[in-house]
């Protein structure tokens, strides 16, 4: 069972090239010290929250403020994973995806379990052969850098909805140079709604490091700070 979060304080989450193993299953933001270095770039996902007690502003100044395209997205992302789950909310919208995701998080039997579940819906959201031709002929140009900035900017495109106000910004290298390849996220909208860390690891941290590893070949890396 999830249990409630502390007050989160922020929220890193890193897009790393690919490493000689599995990213570690741990929420520190730290990478293992037997890791190597890595020369391939770098993408950088950074969320930071405002603790999940305080309620949110009204919607005003820089508050994203979903379209009616975001409306689909939401619909089409909540009917895979209702789909997966065997069953659907009675609430509308965005509470509703709440509910599955949580009973995504019950339905599991393990942590890996429901991984794997959550794997399944984000596979789902892409027509056949898609994500292997992006593997196979995208990833591997100019050691990773195109598909990097490809993510990055697809993501801050598409997911505000998901994860609310966001933006593409310049990350750097281990080799020291910079690369438009980071998505700053105001507030993470998933883990402030849910109030569940457990929800936010096992539904969105590793199965995204998961699908991004296995299934478009660019390592993710999601390091938390709470």
């Amino acid at each position: 069972m999830a249990t409630p979060t502390p007050t989160p304080s922020r929220l890193h989450r890193h897009l790393l090239p690919v490493l000689p193993s599995r990213p570690p299953r741990a929420s520190s933001s730290s990478p293992s010290p037997t890791q190597r270095p890595s020369h391939r770039p770098t993408s950088r996902l950074h969320c930071s929250s405002s603790p999940v007690e305080a309620p949110l502003p009204s919607a005003k100044g820089g508050e994203y403020r979903p379209s009616f395209a975001d409306d689909f997205l939401l619909a089409f992302f909540r009917a895979k994973m209702v789909e997966e789950v065997g069953w659907d909310s009675q609430k509308p919208g965005y509470a509703g995806l709440i509910e599955v995701a949580n009973r995504l998080m019950v339905k599991g039997k393990s942590a890996l379990e429901t991984e794997q579940s959550a794997v399944r819906v984000l596979q789902a959201l892409f027509p056949p052969l898609l994500l292997d031709l992006f593997k196979a002929l995208l990833a591997p140009i100019a050691n990773g850098q195109l598909a990097s900035m490809m993510v990055a900017r697809a993501t801050a495109l598409s997911c505000q909805w998901l994860m609310g106000t966001c933006s593409v910004n310049s990350v750097t290298l281990p080799d020291g140079k910079s690369l438009s390849s980071g998505v700053f996220v105001e507030k993470c909208k998933y883990l402030e709604e849910s109030k569940c860390l457990g929800i936010c690891i096992n539904t969105c941290k590793l199965p995204t490091q998961t699908f991004f590893k296995d299934h478009m070949g660019v390592d993710f890396v999601y390091g938390a700070k709470f």
